[in-house]
């Protein structure tokens, strides 16, 4: 089943673990993200890419899923849930995952004179910060804030965020820290921030900037980029991916006889 989703600027999509995923190649949705931010309408358009491990989290807590389908625009980051999506009518045609887009819409703002705003990293290190990604991304128009490890989405520093946010009135703002809290603070506060595209990418920072490296090509687009991770960081992610990932089979299963339920 394909379905167009409510924002204003629409983007086909395909209706999977009960979300409505936008079914784009990665380079059109780049493009629609970068038209947003061109637009300077400051109307905030939450961005989030969920993967298996984010599909999984989401099963354990309804009321959070349901906050999360209010994103404008969903888009598949994990190959096993590209690979899920062919169950459906209509599959993904490739992923678009939060690292890839990140670099992207972070050149696009180079090319084309964008501001972005950056909500992450560690407490103190936002000089360094915005030296290394001038290093990298010469002539970016950047902004960063490093809150503590104990953020609270809504609470003094939440708010403090959006009004930091809203002094610098960025065309772009990534959201760095991790599930739930980015999707918390970008959906609690969207209608009061001033910018136009706002992207949760968790650790895309430390990818872009060169701190941590990404899997090989032939890693990612063989859906192994998870294992990767784990050898790389074994002591902080083996739980997510190899407790959390064997949930994910299951929910394949319950699509799958949801999606074959409705083809009767």
């Amino acid at each position: 089943m394909v379905k167009m989703n409510n924002s204003k600027e629409r983007l086909p999509t395909t209706r999977l673990f009960d979300l409505d995923i936008c079914a784009v190649s990665f380079d059109e949705a780049r493009t629609h993200l970068v038209d947003i931010a061109k637009q300077k309408a400051y109307r905030a358009h939450v961005v989030v890419t969920p993967n298996v491990d984010h599909i999984v989290r989401l099963e354990s807590d309804a009321a959070f899923k349901q906050f999360y389908t209010q994103s404008d625009f969903i888009f598949a980051d994990g190959m096993p849930v590209v690979w899920a999506s062919h169950m459906t009518a209509r599959a993904l045609p490739e992923r678009v995952t939060g690292s890839d887009m990140f670099v992207a819409l972070t050149r696009a703002a180079v090319a084309d004179g964008l501001s972005v705003f950056l909500i992450g990293g560690i407490p103190g290190q936002e000089a360094q910060l915005k030296r290394d990604f001038q290093h990298v991304y010469p002539g970016l128009d950047i902004t960063i804030y490093c809150p503590s490890m104990q953020f609270d989405p809504t609470g003094a520093e939440g708010l403090e965020a959006v009004s930091r946010v809203n002094a610098a009135k960025p065309d772009i703002v990534f959201v760095c820290l991790g599930m739930p809290k980015q999707e918390r603070w970008a959906l609690t506060h969207r209608a009061a921030l001033s910018a136009s595209v706002i992207m949760c990418v968790g650790a895309a920072m430390e990818f872009a900037l060169g701190l941590k490296s990404r899997a090989p090509k032939w890693m990612q687009q063989a859906g192994l980029e998870w294992f990767w991770r784990l050898c790389s960081e074994p002591r902080r992610l083996w739980r997510r991916y190899i407790v959390q990932g064997k949930k994910f089979f299951p929910l394949c299963l319950r699509e799958w006889k949801k999606q074959h339920a409705r083809d009767y």
